[in-house]
């Protein structure tokens, strides 16, 4: 049963987020249907990433979660204008780590209907900051934990 609502439209918010860059990292992805209800969010440690890299990493995770909801349309809403412009051909990727998750994006792109991808201001995106730096946060607390 799919729950992206009509058309199965899924808005996607992303963040990825680097302490140190290159330095912890962490993704964050808020997911809501066509009608703006909230239907997943995952908070995910990435291990030492850039932070370019960890919204490349943010992006590929929403895909792939958009997938396991059985989501037809993606709109992807990011505050990396970087990862915006790359995806949508304005920027060419000259990086090799980031041309290499830009592939990944566009072959996991290619299960949807449609895909949009569009920047955002950083105020608006405040729900997948949080989770991406939520996931770091608790990586930290754990490792402070084994340490004692």
């Amino acid at each position: 049963m799919k729950s992206s609502g009509p058309e199965g439209r899924l808005i996607i918010y992303i963040d990825g987020a680097s302490k140190g860059n290159p330095g912890r990292a962490g993704a964050g992805i808020l997911i809501t249907n066509g009608e703006g209800r909230k239907i997943s969010e995952v908070s995910r440690y990435l291990g030492h990433k850039t932070n370019n890299e960890a919204e490349y990493w943010a992006l590929l995770l929403g895909l792939r979660e958009a997938g396991r909801l059985e989501g037809e349309s993606v709109q992807i809403l990011t505050d990396s204008e970087l990862v915006e412009r790359q995806m949508n051909g304005l920027y060419r990727v000259k990086d090799l780590n980031l041309r290499a998750l830009h592939k990944r994006v566009l072959q996991n792109v290619r299960r949807f209907s449609s895909f949009e991808i569009r920047s955002i201001p950083r105020e608006e995106n405040k729900e997948a900051d949080r989770l991406a730096n939520q996931a770091i946060e608790r990586r930290m607390t754990r490792e402070k934990g084994k340490r004692v």
